[in-house]
């Protein structure tokens, strides 16, 4: 009982301060990436926050894997470098016996990372596709801001109101750069006002010049209005663009034998599977040679975690590009994964060297 509490107490501090810090990293990284979305003008810059947490939420199950898996290190790599692990190991207990209390603490938190993964993983996905085509799908007159030059939703022009009026509906100074095909205009006016004529959006300029030119013909044409309309249109309500993968819920993923939603599905199962490798895993490698730095075991298990992510990221690609199955995938990499550390750990618990296996049995002579 002490032997399992001792453990615990000593994972959940580890687990604990290793969660505060990758956290805090991957908060600053994501808002760093969605301030760079923002300036770019893919995302809403009154969303910002929302976009980073509903990022942040969706890649918390490979945060909270990393921090099971750094924790299990980290503990057992400190009770060798103390000796503790001499001290359980004279009383009777094996390498195998630590593998229970291991699992006792990880399991909440192996049951969150799977719900993290097949459950909020596309709902976070589907919130952060909502509020960019949300922001994509706004009229060209909501992306019109004072002293700034915005783009069309299109990209065919570009607008600029110098300076803003009191009357939401009306604007000074007003300037317009549009394209079509071959043709290119410029277009000035002291004053505009939205109106509504049929059923469409209509900005009327006042007392303004065009001017228009062709790529295909020289010269340019100059013209002069009193009042000039121009119809502003909005993206059209409710576009037909398919969801992406990532927001496909997980029932609908099993529903569909589609390579593409194999391999999601695929991505998704793998992340609960490898917090279960990641805890045999580090039980099997954590060890402190006396000779080498503090930090090794760290190391390896940070190279460890990166090469299993990016073979999962790999078969997933597989998948989806159809030359791998789902479930010889998941047999491969995560069976193949368990097997390993499980025969890594048998010979750890056992003592089992290359030389003792292959080194003959002394034969007794006889008397």
């Amino acid at each position: 009982m002490l032997f399992d509490s001792s453990i615990r107490k000593e994972l959940a501090r580890s687990f604990g301060a290793t969660l505060v810090v990758l956290v805090t990293v991957v908060m600053t990284m994501m808002l760093i990436r969605t301030l760079g979305q923002a300036s770019k003008g893919s995302v809403s810059p009154s969303d910002v926050m929302l976009v980073m947490g509903f990022t942040v939420l969706g890649q918390l199950p490979t945060i909270l894997s990393l921090s099971l898996f750094i924790a299990v290190v980290g503990t057992l790599s400190r009770m060798y470098r103390d000796s503790e692990m001499v001290i359980w190991f004279a009383s009777g207990r094996g390498l195998i016996s630590l593998l229970r209390p291991l699992l006792r603490f990880a399991w909440p938190v192996m049951v969150i990372i799977a719900v993290l993964s097949l459950l909020v993983w596309p709902w976070a996905n589907s919130q952060i596709q909502e509020l960019k085509t949300r922001y994509e799908q706004r009229s060209d007159i909501d992306r019109i801001a004072p002293g700034e030059f915005q783009e069309s939703s299109n990209g065919s022009r570009v607008f600029f109101i110098d300076k803003d009026s009191p009357d939401t509906q009306a604007g000074n100074n007003i300037f317009i750069a549009a394209t079509d095909g071959a043709r290119e205009s410029v277009t000035s006016a002291r004053s505009a006002r939205l109106e509504t004529r049929g059923g469409e959006r209509m900005a009327v300029l006042s007392e303004g010049q065009r001017l228009e030119t062709s790529r295909d013909k020289p010269g340019v044409k100059i013209s002069e209005f009193v009042e000039y309309g121009t119809r502003i249109g909005s993206a059209p309500a409710g576009s037909a663009e398919e969801l992406s993968v990532k927001t496909r819920a997980t029932h609908e993923l099993l529903m569909q034998p589609l390579p593409a939603y194999r391999a999601e599905l695929g991505w998704r199962l793998g992340l609960a599977l490898a917090a279960i490798n990641f805890v045999v895993l580090g039980l099997a490698v954590a060890s402190v040679n006396p000779r080498a730095a503090r930090s090794t075991s760290l190391v390896f298990a940070l190279f460890a975690f990166i090469v299993y992510y990016n073979l999962m990221t790999l078969g997933q690609s597989w998948v989806g590009a159809g030359r791998l199955g789902l479930v010889s995938f998941m047999v491969l990499l995560h069976g193949g994964m368990l097997t390993m550390t499980l025969l890594i750990l048998a010979a750890r618990h056992n003592h089992w060297t290359v030389r003792r296996l292959w080194q003959p049995r002394p034969t007794r002579s006889p008397a």
